[in-house]
């Protein structure tokens, strides 16, 4: 899938640990593992925006995307 979650990234440069951030959103360290590792099918815009209010960021500090053209064979998908 090239849409890519640079969660970790961002972590490491707040020096702040998952569980942390879990915290500090009031989510379960669950919920945010299955983010962190991409496996989420959607996630809320309420909850990325609560994830970059703790991180000061924005949206695009937490995701990634590298072209493949695949994906516009897919639109008709959606």
């Amino acid at each position: 899938m090239p849409v890519v979650v640079t969660l970790d990234a961002m972590l490491e440069r707040r020096g702040m640990t998952g569980k942390h951030l879990a915290a500090r959103m009031g989510i379960s360290e669950t919920q945010l593992s299955l983010f962190k590792s991409g496996k989420v099918r959607g996630i809320r815009f309420a909850t990325i925006a609560r994830m970059c209010a703790a991180l000061d960021c924005t949206p695009g500090d937490l995701l990634d995307y590298r072209f493949d053209p695949a994906d516009l064979d897919a639109a008709d998908e959606d």
